[in-house]
């Protein structure tokens, strides 16, 4: 009887969870996914101070840190709270990607300046850049529907300034130029990292409602801005910014006509040089190959020894090497397409246009990263280190996507009551009536009176 009645209180604790149950579900399974593959997928980055243990442990306060951003999203902050706090996100940005740019307290990986150091912490720039960005087109678009920009239109009540009250202009200020800034700075650092960035930022707007030809004007301006650089680094025989247009290039050209190792001669440095640029993307398809359907079984992969960032950017081969197809492939894609969905699903019942665009920007960036992620680690397409979100190593990332989906929980509060409306009121797909069920039952008992 005891027993009942506790049962009876955990459904009814459950029940009254108000926050979306299916986003619940999907961030609970992941969190679960990444806690089992990152303790057996991180074995290079043990050593004899840091032992794999270290790593787990490492990665259970991440996952603490991120369930109290997600928690606290959800019960203290308010869809009021988090759109004021929204239109700091673009100065926040750009005073981390200023950092990096000017590379002040700035730590460089892998040729890469992507990491600022702020106190004991490394963070990532660009996973938090994505995430408030979102929030902060979402508040500007907002506030240009409801014209309550107010600095402009304080300013514009000068002469010399009346200008400002023109809409293009407050568009301009407020939503193009700080995309053009953000693309521009990340390209610095990471060409593949800024169009994946600007074409969700571009996404985002246009979800919003700007209006299409201003969209195409600012993609146009984006591609003479990337043909511009591309001319300049070619004429100045690669001086300038080679860093980065090296890269692109040798990615793509890997991609378009990969190169034959058994071309050069062995022991080379040349032969040297292209085993170390195929090791990783071969060694994740080895891994999905030997994964097979049912995978090798936990802690049990070959790969892990082979492929540098496994852990990271190659995190979905991982997961088919020891979990296959049918256990780790699939599931994985099940819950970011059922998060891609459930966003829509939420959007349509928000009547808050600012809680509609940050919902349906967060739930893109979050599905369209992990789409890439998959579609890098099966070879269509360059290595560019987007993460599996909430699942790849990376604390940085971790805790970004927590602020993602601390907002979306947060906000699907306030459509769930609508949405639970929605599934009542819905149609069964096999209508039947009286008549139809009677004559069921019936037939039923003439089966049973013939046993």
């Amino acid at each position: 009887m005891e027993s009942k009645t506790e049962n009876k209180g955990i459904w009814n604790w459950i029940d009254r969870i108000q926050g979306d149950k299916v986003i619940w579900m999907i961030l609970i399974l992941l969190i679960l996914y990444s806690t089992v593959t990152i303790f057996s997928s991180t074995s290079q980055l043990s050593t004899a101070e840091v032992s794999r243990l270290d790593i787990f442990m490492e990665q259970i306060i991440t996952v603490g840190i991120g369930l109290a951003i997600i928690f606290f999203c959800y019960f203290v902050l308010r869809i009021g709270w988090i759109r004021v706090l929204s239109q700091f996100g673009f100065a926040a940005s750009a005073v981390m990607l200023t950092m990096l740019v000017l590379e002040i307290g700035t730590v460089e990986i892998n040729g890469a300046v992507r990491i600022i150091k702020v106190g004991g912490l490394q963070l990532n720039v660009y996973e938090f850049v994505k995430i408030l960005m979102i929030a902060y087109l979402a508040w500007a678009i907002h506030a240009y529907k409801t014209d309550s920009f107010w600095t402009v239109n304080w300013l514009s009540r000068f002469k010399k300034l009346s200008f400002l009250a023109k809409s293009g202009w407050k568009r301009l200020i407020y939503i193009y130029f700080p995309i053009v800034f953000v693309t521009l700075c990340i390209m610095k650092g990471g060409f593949s990292s800024a169009m994946f960035i600007g074409v969700i930022m571009i996404a985002t707007i246009l979800i919003g409602g700007v209006p299409l030809k201003d969209i195409m004007i600012l993609v146009a301006a984006g591609i003479i801005a990337i043909g511009g650089s591309y001319l300049l680094y070619k004429v100045s025989g690669g001086s300038i910014m080679s860093g980065r247009w090296n890269t692109v290039e040798s990615r793509l050209s890997r991609l378009i006509s990969p190169q034959d190792a058994a071309e050069l001669e062995p022991g080379t440095i040349a032969w040297q040089e292209h085993v170390d640029e195929i090791r990783q993307p071969e060694g994740a398809k080895v891994a999905i190959k030997e994964g097979g359907l049912f995978g090798k079984g936990p802690g049990k992969s070959t790969q892990k020894y082979s492929v540098a960032l496994i852990f990271s950017d190659y995190m979905f081969s991982f997961i088919i090497e020891e979990y296959g197809l049918v256990f780790g492939a699939i599931p994985m894609i099940i819950l970011y397409m059922s998060l891609l969905a459930r966003g829509s699903i939420i959007v349509r019942y928000c009547d808050n246009e600012y809680a509609k665009t940050v919902i349906a920007g967060l739930t893109l960036v979050i599905t369209s990263q992990a789409m890439m992620h998959m579609f890098i680690n099966v070879g269509l397409g360059p290595l560019t280190g987007q993460t599996l979100p909430m699942i790849s190593h990376g604390n940085s990332s971790f805790l970004a996507f927590s602020i993602a989906f601390g907002i979306l929980l947060s906000i699907s509060r306030m459509a769930k009551k609508k949405v639970d409306q929605a599934a009542l009121e819905a149609e069964p797909l096999i209508v039947q009536s009286d008549d139809d069920i009677k004559d069921g039952l019936d037939d039923l008992d003439r089966f049973d009176s013939r046993e």
